[in-house]
């Protein structure tokens, strides 16, 4: 096949070599399907003189194209296109959005205010961890070249076992310490090395989204048990799915709605899982953050072989680092390190410098004192201005808790509130059974502004108060 005369313009002027306007010429006209698949191109010859270049100009521009594999020369039948599957056309323009759940939405909508999950910044020592942070990354530049360890490095996973101990009442070595990209590394970690696909595992009703589609992910059918002022409720658990092989629960504070697990509900639950050979994964997303009171201890202090503790400092001190940890039973060690050599390993070291230094220096317990009163004072603000403007409202951990009419969409109410900078969580995509679903929205805490409270909680009574004359028309 032929080739039509090249209608290629060349500058002369330009900083770009002929030779590589040329290669580029040629490189889009084939891409562009003007040059089809086994069309042959003019000698080095033609095309110079069609140009009026040197003849060394074509030949390095073809050699570029060959070295490219877009054209293929041989001296019988000259130089010709090369064959190449079909340029695939542009994807459609999407938003940076697109492919994301709305409750993925409501969780990176900043600190703004309602938002929950993201601590207040003006209670974090930001400059003092920074400072922390720059010596954390010279320490790293200035270590000899080296591969990391897998499992985080020893200093900090010391540190946290020091710290569990004292904070959640967990006895355990750093060996059995791993660091994690957050809590949803954590869990796709821990979900990854049991390997329970095709099994079944309780889950409390409602619950976080994120974990119970993570279970679905790992191949993992999801048994919703019902929650009430105990927590999860086992005996309804055992009912439900008597040979499940996982739990994953919230027992220091239930999430979304905010009760502990009682201290029975806890020794049934352990009894049950040591008789069947259950896995227990504890999500102790808040930790200490308990506004009322001591925090319960861990549920892993009470049974540290069934039990696999999950942490993060996402809530305590930013989500930014992405750096969660999780604490396995000894007889998991083995499997975990191994898993964390070849598939898991943990974050950069200089993240882990700094908040190993954050700890050791007393700098998190201090802050951990402070957000604790923080926070609960500006629940409380907040339960009571939803109460002024005549709605339920119940504190829930580090939130409160605002049920909706039935008829009434909480999604809706939720995304309308976005487009005024503030962004409550809806109720109802954390249930799972039908049965159960309740409309509401979770408020959170932390990032309330006293000053303009009222002004936000009436915006969002009128939200409401809209939302519920559209069901009636």
């Amino acid at each position: 096949m032929l080739t039509p005369k090249l209608n290629l313009q060349l500058d002369p002027h330009s900083r770009k070599p002929l030779a590589e306007q040329i290669r580029s010429g040629i490189l889009e006209a084939i891409e562009s399907g003007v040059l089809e698949p086994d069309s042959r191109l003019p000698s080095w010859n033609d095309l110079a003189s069609q140009l009026g270049v040197a003849r060394g100009t074509v030949k390095a521009a073809y050699e570029r194209l060959s070295d490219d594999q877009a054209v293929v020369a041989s001296p019988s039948m000259g130089t010709r296109v090369a064959r190449r599957p079909s340029p695939m056309k542009p994807a459609a323009a999407r938003d940076d959005g697109s492919g994301l759940p709305d409750f993925y939405h409501q969780l990176s909508a900043g600190s703004v205010m309602f938002q929950m999950g993201i601590p207040a910044p003006e209670t974090f020592p930001a400059k003092l961890f920074s400072k922390i942070r720059v010596r954390a990354i010279r320490k790293e530049s200035a270590t000899a070249p080296a591969y990391p360890d897998p499992r985080g490095e020893f200093s900090f996973r010391s540190q946290i076992a020091a710290y569990l101990a004292l904070g959640r009442s967990i006895r355990c070595e750093p060996s059995q310490v791993f660091i994690t990209q957050g809590f949803a590394g954590g869990l796709t970690f821990v979900l990854r090395v049991l390997n329970m696909s095709g099994q079944t595992a309780w889950i409390e009703d409602p619950c976080y989204p994120i974990s119970r589609h993570a279970l679905e992910l790992a191949g993992i059918s999801p048994c919703p048990v019902r929650v009430d002022v105990n927590g999860m409720d086992v005996g309804f658990g055992i009912q439900a799915a008597p040979r499940a092989s996982l739990v994953l629960t919230t027992p220091g504070q239930q999430a979304p709605l905010g009760m502990t697990m009682s201290l029975e509900r806890r020794v049934e639950l352990t009894q049950w899982a040591e008789e069947n050979g259950a896995w227990i994964i504890e999500d102790d997303y808040l930790g200490e953050m308990q506004l009322e009171g001591r925090a319960s201890p861990a549920l892993a202090s009470l049974d540290p072989t069934r039990v696999i503790h999950i942490g993060t400092f996402s809530k305590t001190i930013s989500p930014a680092l992405r750096l969660g940890f999780v604490v396995v039973p000894p007889s998991l060690v083995a499997r975990f390190a191994e898993a964390a050599i070849y598939a898991w390993p943990a974050p950069g070291p200089s993240v882990q410098y700094t908040v190993t230094d954050f700890i050791q220096d007393g700098h998190y317990l201090r802050h951990l004192r402070k957000v604790r009163r923080d926070y609960a004072e500006k629940r409380e603000l907040l339960s009571e201005a939803i109460q002024r403007i005549g709605l339920p409202a119940s504190p829930a951990g580090l939130s409160v808790v605002v049920r909706l009419p039935e008829a009434v969409s909480d999604v809706d109410i939720a995304r309308s509130a976005l487009r005024f900078g503030m962004a409550p969580a809806p109720l109802s995509p954390w249930f799972i059974s039908p049965t159960s679903v309740g409309s509401g929205l979770l408020l959170g805490a932390p990032n309330v502004n006293p000053k303009t409270l009222d002004s936000y909680c009436e915006r969002i009574k009128r939200l409401i108060d809209k939302g519920s004359t559209a069901t009636l028309v």
